[in-house]
Formats: structure tokens, C-alpha cells, sequence
């Protein structure tokens, strides 16, 4: 039996428990303090804005805010994230809502479940992979693993929702690693082989390539970039289109000063491109405006 006094310490100590246990439900153990958005942020999400950001991991854990902090900043209508967490997007999800005030939806293309990358108990590893947030519903949701992963699980995941007010096919891929140049050959293969079946989509992702990189051609030839000066110059006129593009034409998307992150149109006129490097990642975040009269229909 305790004494009255042991009593008292024992609920004590069960109160701050429950304290402590109801402060780590919500995302990174509470609401951090949010400064101001920098000038032009958003404010909402743009309907006719798409974008693509490879979130980092493991090096951007821990800094989900940070993460979350981005996408409000440029508040595109649908973005997709690669190398991304379930823990760790479902925290930018609570960060976006309850900080900054945007409501975005999620569909996972989990490739992996694995205890060391993303947490969980290890009889319940976290899932990884792909995630699409979008202020819009979602439907027709399919994540699809490539037959060869390379040195590590990858595939795609595609959604249909509305850009521009319009529904569009929207996929989001990661592509094998730098090194394994003839394994992302069979995943682009794959990937265009979806990618055809529209009439209209938006391919975003990490394709761990550079423009030139020969296994591309299959996308290539389906869609356009909307970094102007990154497609491979076939013609005379698409060297001059190069040689004009804007500010922000063919900017690298990493820290390592190539571009691997893209945002491809089939049957889509793309709008102004930009490319945002962040310290939450070591890769930049990618956003397009699409042309509104030629916005998915």
C-alpha cells in the first residue's frame, strides 16, 4: 500500500506524462512560433501553380517546419515530394493547416518501410517514398514500383486533381540513383508508358539525370520541361529559344550544382518556371504558373 503522499507523487507524475504524451501528438511536440512569410508570399494556394521538391532524407529531418515554411511561401495548388517520410509529411501537413492556415490533401506512394530512415516501432517501420499534398481532392490514386529499383526501391505515384480548376493526370516519380544510369532507362520507360495514356498530365520528380542524359529520350518525347533552357537543343530555333530564356532558365536544382529536378507538361503550355533553393533540403524547390488559357481541360 502507498502512503497518501506517495499517492500524490504517483498522480503527479501521471499528469505530466499525459501532459508530455498530448504535446508530442502534435507536430515536433507543439506549434512553433511562425514569423511573418517573406514579402509576396502566397497567402493561398495558387490554382494554375505546380511544383516538385525532393524533401531530403535523412538530411532534412527535423526540420519539418522549415519544410512547411517553403511550400506556404510559394503555396502551389499541387506539389509533389520525393524521398518523403509519412511521419515527416504528415507534420508539414499539420504545420501548413494550423500554422499558416492551408488545407493541402495527400496521397503516399510508399516504396519502402524501413525502422532506420523514418522511425517507427521495428515491427512498424515507417512508410517512404513518394507523396502528393494538393489543395484539391484526389481520385484514382495509383503507386506503381518500378520492376528494377536499382539500389533501392523507386517507382511513381499518380493522382488525377484539379490544376487551374481543371482535372489533370499528375504523377510523381524518383528515379534510380546518379550512378545507375541504365536501371532509370527502364524506370523512364515505364514512367512514358503511363505517362502516354493522357491526353494532358504533369510528370514531377526527381530523375536523378541531367537534361542531355541519353535514358530522358522517353520523356522527351512526350513532354516539355518548363525550364526553357534545359531541353536538349535539337534545332537551330530551340538553340536561339535557349539562348533567350529568362533569369531563372536551366538554374541548377541542386547543391551539387546539377539539375536533376524537373516539372514535365504533355499536352500543357507552361507559365513562368522558377527554382528556390532552401536550407531545409539539397534540393532546390521547383514551381510553375501554368499558362491559364492552357490549363488542363
Amino acid at each position: 500500500m502507498l502512503n497518501r503522499g506517495a499517492r500524490w507523487v504517483v498522480v503527479a507524475s501521471t499528469a505530466v506524462c499525459l501532459v508530455l504524451l498530448q504535446g508530442a501528438g502534435a507536430p515536433n511536440g507543439g506549434l512553433p512560433l511562425a514569423g511573418p512569410l517573406p514579402s509576396g508570399a502566397a497567402g493561398a494556394p495558387v490554382p494554375e501553380r505546380v511544383g516538385t521538391w525532393n524533401i531530403c532524407n535523412p538530411c532534412g529531418s527535423g526540420n519539418d517546419f522549415g519544410r512547411a515554411t517553403e511550400i506556404a511561401t510559394y503555396a502551389p495548388q499541387v506539389i509533389a515530394l520525393q524521398e518523403a517520410c509519412v511521419r515527416d509529411v504528415e507534420r508539414i501537413r499539420g504545420y501548413l493547416e494550423e500554422v499558416y492556415g492551408l488545407v493541402y490533401r495527400v496521397e503516399y506512394g510508399t516504396v519502402l518501410r524501413n525502422w532506420n530512415r523514418c522511425g517507427g516501432l521495428p515491427w512498424r517501420p515507417g512508410g517512404y517514398g513518394q507523396a502528393i499534398l494538393s489543395a484539391a481532392p484526389m481520385t484514382d490514386r495509383v503507386s506503381v514500383a518500378y520492376p528494377d529499383g536499382g539500389s533501392e526501391a523507386r517507382g511513381y505515384l499518380a493522382v488525377t486533381t484539379l490544376v487551374g480548376g481543371r482535372p489533370v493526370r499528375v504523377f510523381n516519380t524518383h528515379l534510380a540513383e546518379r550512378r545507375q544510369a541504365e536501371v532509370r532507362a527502364g524506370q523512364v520507360r515505364v514512367l512514358a508508358a503511363a505517362v502516354a495514356r493522357h491526353d494532358r498530365a504533369i510528370v514531377l520528380g526527381d530523375f536523378n539525370a541531367v537534361p542531355d542524359a541519353p535514358e530522358l529520350t522517353p520523356m522527351w518525347a512526350l513532354a516539355r520541361d518548363t525550364d526553357p533552357g534545359c531541353r536538349p537543343a535539337t534545332t537551330d530555333a530551340d538553340a536561339d529559344a535557349d539562348a533567350d530564356a529568362g533569369a531563372d532558365a536551366c538554374t541548377t536544382t541542386t547543391d551539387w550544382d546539377r539539375k536533376f529536378d524537373y516539372v514535365f507538361l504533355h499536352g500543357i503550355t507552361p507559365g513562368p518556371h522558377h527554382v528556390r533553393p532552401s536550407p531545409a533540403s539539397d534540393h532546390h524547390l521547383l514551381y510553375t504558373d501554368l499558362n491559364r488559357s492552357q490549363a488542363p481541360s
